[in-house]
């Protein structure tokens, strides 16, 4: 399985600062069930709480998003027709529609002239938007205003097609950045990054008898900070003692096959 690696956003990661003591350790999923319940618990907390842009993230490349939204959305089916789901086409909408059956909501494409905006619609759900639709992303939220929004697994980071630019980083402060991540779990090599709201970000590090929490961020952190808090100490060590310099970078070395549980569970649901 390829990994996956931390991006920047939706939030800024310059403020992160790591905390040697959890505020709350809520566990690593080991189940694609086990995470969505977890996503879906996390995403209505947040609503509660009264915040209107969220970003739900699976971080992990060979899963499938249908089985996620399937699992996901019907936290929100109480709210009968004043939910909207947008998947980013008329064929992924419609395919959900033949898959799901008769739901009391809506469920459209990006771009699809049946897709305005209804003002008794009250949260909307985009299943994986991409940076193709980006800018229709952004009119529909501009036209849906205070009201909650979720993205569930985006993929609005295409740099080939947003650009890193000044075109690009003015999507991201105008855009992307507003919203906030209320559940990520990514897989890496030897460590998680893991968020469920409301506890903070956390990361994990991957032992012989499964995996142990390493620390708490209060903003996500970016790739050096991770490194440091996983293997600060170790290299800190190897500096010190030239002799053991063979055994410290050893011990440097990630570790492979964190969440390889869940990984080969959704690798097996993907063939």
């Amino acid at each position: 399985m390829s990994e996956s690696t931390p991006q920047s956003t939706p939030e800024s990661t310059s403020q992160s600062t790591p905390q040697s003591t959890p505020q709350s350790t809520p566990q690593i999923p080991t189940s694609l069930d086990l995470a969505i319940a977890q996503a879906r618990q996390a995403a209505q907390a947040a609503v509660e709480d009264g915040h209107q842009r969220l970003w739900v993230e699976l971080a992990i490349p060979e899963i499938k998003v249908m089985p996620v939204a399937k699992g996901f959305i019907p936290a929100f089916e109480s709210l009968g027709s004043n939910l909207r789901v947008f998947f980013p086409d008329a064929g992924a909408a419609a395919l959900a529609r033949y898959d799901w059956g008769e739901k009391p909501y809506a469920i459209r494409g990006i771009g699809e002239l049946k897709a305005k905006i209804q003002p008794e619609e009250t949260l909307f759900i985009f299943v994986e938007p991409s940076s193709v639709e980006v800018k229709e992303v952004e009119a529909l939220c501009q036209e849906i205003g205070d009201r909650p929004i979720i993205f569930l697994n985006p993929r609005l980071e295409d740099v080939a097609t947003i650009g890193i630019g000044y075109a690009g980083r003015q999507l991201r402060e105008r855009f992307i950045n507003t919203f906030d991540s209320c559940y990520h779990v990514r897989p890496m090599e030897g460590a998680a990054l893991f968020r469920c709201y409301p506890s903070p970000w956390q990361l994990w590090r991957e032992t012989d008898d499964g995996y142990e929490w390493v620390c708490d961020f209060s903003a996500r952190p970016n790739s050096e900070q991770m490194e440091q808090a996983l293997w600060g100490e170790q290299k800190e060590d190897g500096e010190a003692n030239s002799e053991t310099s063979s055994t410290s970078s050893q011990a440097q070395a990630p570790r492979k096959g964190l969440l390889s549980g869940l990984q080969q569970f959704l690798k097996a649901l993907s063939q």
